[in-house]
């Protein structure tokens, strides 16, 4: 608690001060001018386009169905093991919903998703890729090029359709590698090479 005293010593102290009227905020504006670096950075953008290191392919594919069933595993991985992924016995641990996306943008989404999977631990993943079942045609392109995308992916161990309730042939259970670093932890942990 402040005292009588210590209050009027403050307000006496405090007698000169002024308030701010100029508003707190930063400037701005745009230069007039543009400086010899960012002419030079606009030069180098317009002459160099961004280069993509998606490995996934951007060609056509094999069309595939509403119906059809994605299933693949890498070499070595056990069939027990795939058996639980492909049974959905695994928990989920994200999802992606490539719903309403293009070709191109389920690409980039799917590779920079497994990459963070990879990044984060996570092991078993779903995405949804819908069925394709109201496209005229009948084929269902984001589930074609899923196909050929996943084994495609270094990080991809094994996938396989999901069971109903997580949405059956419009969705893929994903199992992911482990990062090196997950690695590693084992193998400090258990004692191993």
């Amino acid at each position: 608690m402040t005292t009588k005293e210590e209050r009027l010593s403050f307000l006496e102290e405090m007698k000169d001060v002024r308030r701010i009227r100029k508003p707190n905020r930063a400037e701005t504006r745009v230069p007039k001018e543009l400086t010899p670096g960012h002419l030079e950075r606009q030069r180098a953008a317009v002459e160099q386009p961004l280069k993509d290191n998606n490995p996934l392919t951007a060609d056509m594919v094999e069309p595939l169905t509403a119906h059809d069933i994605l299933s693949w595993q890498r070499p070595g991985v056990q069939h027990g093991v795939f058996r639980k992924l492909r049974l959905g016995q695994y928990p989920i641990e994200a999802r992606l919903d490539l719903h309403r996306m293009t070709v191109e943008e389920a690409r980039r989404e799917v590779f920079a998703y497994i990459n963070d999977c990879i990044r984060y631990g996570l092991r078993t993943v779903i995405i949804l890729h819908g069925k394709g079942e109201r496209n005229p045609d009948g084929i269902a392109q984001l589930k074609s090029h899923l196909a050929k995308w996943l084994p495609e992916l270094d990080g991809v161990l094994a996938f396989h359709s999901a069971q109903r309730h997580h949405g059956s042939t419009g969705a893929v259970y994903v199992m992911v590698r482990k990062s090196d670093r997950d690695k590693q932890h084992n193998r400090e942990l258990h004692g191993s090479r």
